[in-house]
C-alpha cells in the first residue's frame, strides 16, 4: 500500500493536501504531521513511507532545513515541497537540495493530485507556469555543492549537525541523542570532513545557508 505523509503546520491546508492525496491515490495510507519534529518521528516509525508533502516553513523548520533533514535521514523517501514562496530561484534551490517536485500553495487540488501521481511514478513535477522562471534560474555551484555535502551525511550525523549549530556542547548532544560522548566526537570529526569545514562555527554557517533569507555566497569563477 502506498504511504504518504502530509507535513504542514496549517490545519486547513493540511486537510486540503490530504484530500488531494486521497483523490490522487484512493488506496493510500495518509498520515499527518504539524511540524518537522513530528514528521521525522512519523518517518522513523514508518521508514517505508513513499512520499512526503513537506511545507517549507514550519515553526521548527525554516527554509530548506526540513528538506535537508528528510533527505539526509530518509534518502529513500520522495519529497514534494509545498510553499507559497514560489519564485524561480527558490524552486531551483528546492530541486537542487533533493526534492522531486514543487507545489505552490496556489495550486489547484487537481494540480496537487497530478504532482503526487507524477512523483509516485518516479517522475518530477513543477507547475507549468514556473517552467520559464525555473529555466532562467540556473543552479548555483556553491549551493549544489552544499546540497551534495549535506546528502553525504548519515541521518545521525545530520542530527548531530543540527544540535551543533544550536551551540550544544558534545555532552549535551550525547544526552539529547542518548549516545556516548565519544560517539559524538567521532560524528563531529566526520561532519567537519564531509562538509569541508574546520570548526563548529563554520559548520553552523553552512547550515544557516539553508534559510532562504540568508545571504548566499557568490559562485567561484
Amino acid at each position: 500500500m502506498t504511504s504518504i505523509l502530509v507535513a504542514d503546520d496549517h490545519p486547513l491546508f493540511r486537510a486540503a493536501l490530504r484530500a488531494a492525496a486521497a483523490a490522487a491515490v484512493p488506496e493510500a495510507s495518509i498520515g499527518e504531521a504539524a511540524n518537522l519534529g513530528a514528521a521525522l518521528g512519523r518517518l522513523e516509525a514508518n521508514p517505508e513511507t513513499d512520499l512526503v508533502l513537506l511545507d517549507l516553513h514550519m515553526p521548527d523548520s525554516r527554509g530548506l532545513a526540513g528538506l535537508a533533514a528528510v533527505r539526509a535521514q530518509f534518502p529513500g523517501v520522495a519529497v514534494l515541497v509545498v510553499s507559497g514562496h514560489d519564485d524561480g530561484a527558490v524552486v531551483r534551490r528546492v530541486l537542487d537540495h533533493g526534492a522531486a517536485g514543487f507545489i505552490p500553495k496556489s495550486a489547484s487540488p487537481e494540480q496537487i493530485a497530478e504532482a503526487i501521481r507524477s512523483v509516485l511514478a518516479c517522475g518530477a513535477w513543477v507547475p507549468p507556469r514556473l517552467s520559464a522562471a525555473l529555466a532562467a534560474a540556473p543552479s548555483d555551484p556553491d549551493d549544489s555543492a552544499l546540497a551534495r555535502r549535506l546528502r553525504s551525511l548519515t541521518g545521525q550525523q545530520f542530527r548531530v549537525l543540527g544540535l551543533l549549530a544550536e551551540g550544544r556542547l558534545n555532552k549535551q548532544i550525547a544526552d539529547a541523542l542518548s549516545i556516548q560522548e565519544r560517539t559524538v566526537k567521532a560524528h563531529v570529526s566526520a561532519i567537519f570532513e564531509k562538509l569541508g569545514v574546520r570548526n563548529r562555527t563554520q559548520a553552523g554557517v553552512l547550515l544557516r545557508r539553508l534559510d532562504l533569507n540568508a545571504p548566499r555566497l557568490e559562485p567561484a569563477g
